[in-house]
């Protein structure tokens, strides 16, 4: 089934002018992004809207930049010049390096995948991880995206939102489920979150697979009230008893906190 891609949002006036073929070509990107398998001119066509020589034009361009790469079929893929603009966000990413210095003083999550994400719209979209020894549900990876609501990480984020903000986010949409006890409507959402923001933590209790439990606490930086990412521990659920969870909430508390003192965040915030 093909997935179509985010659209663009009606321009007001306080927002820029943004360039048309600049926009198609965006949008094109995250068509191929977006979709599991290389996709034909026609179906991306279909996908965007455009007629099959606009986009026809566009991907010779984005192909000719390593943007797109052509299969042997003639269906389009993603290219690898993507990799280095991922690459170079890393390296300049004060969060994602604090994380990787980070990631491997913290004792108790050892043997524990460990994720940093960041919300990107409605989802959080992973800029590290961290695999652990121990075989999980769901394969994390850098660049990888899933719905905030059904994560640790992103209710973790969430959480430190003003109601009105998250409601704002979500209006007029129905909550993605990834599993039957994905969180399914705003107002439970919003539950959950009030309760992250009075623990410190929030938790994926099967809500991104089944059998599996997920744990992410908030990063700040300087001056920010609202997290600016969030670090969160993925476990099987079965084999984690109550101790070991305790003992992992925590060491991901620990983490974050860990990681908001070295960009420059106030402890008593």
């Amino acid at each position: 089934m093909l997935m179509k891609p985010p659209s663009m949002s009606t321009r007001t006036d306080t927002e820029p002018r943004l360039v048309p073929a600049v926009e198609r070509a965006v949008r094109l990107l995250d068509a191929l992004a977006v979709t599991r398998q290389p996709q034909s001119l026609a179906d991306l066509a279909r996908m965007l809207a455009l007629p099959k020589s606009s986009v026809h034009g566009l991907l010779g361009t984005l192909a000719a930049l390593g943007l797109v790469r052509r299969d042997d079929d003639g269906a389009f893929a993603l290219g690898t010049k993507p990799l280095q603009w991922a690459g170079a966000f890393g390296a300049q990413s004060d969060v994602l390096r604090a994380f990787e210095q980070q990631a491997d003083r913290v004792p108790a999550l050892q043997t524990e995948t460990v994720m940093l994400a960041v919300l990107d719209g409605a989802d959080v979209t992973y800029l590290g991880c961290r695999q652990g020894t121990r075989p999980l549900a769901v394969n994390f990876r850098v660049g990888g995206r899933f719905p905030a609501t059904c994560t640790a990480s992103g209710k973790a984020i969430l959480a430190t939102l003003p109601a009105e903000r998250v409601r704002t986010l979500f209006a007029g949409r129905s909550l993605q489920r990834l599993t039957r006890h994905s969180v399914g409507a705003v107002t439970a959402l919003q539950r959950q979150l009030e309760e992250a923001a009075a623990l410190g933590y929030a938790v994926d209790d099967e809500e991104t697979a089944e059998g599996m439990h997920c744990f992410g606490a908030p990063v700040f930086a300087a001056h920010r009230s609202e997290a600016i990412a969030a670090v969160a521990v993925s476990v099987i659920k079965a084999a984690v008893p109550a101790r070991r969870r305790t003992e992992l909430i925590s060491a991901i508390r620990a983490f974050a906190a860990r990681l908001s003192a070295q960009l420059g965040a106030d402890p008593a915030a």
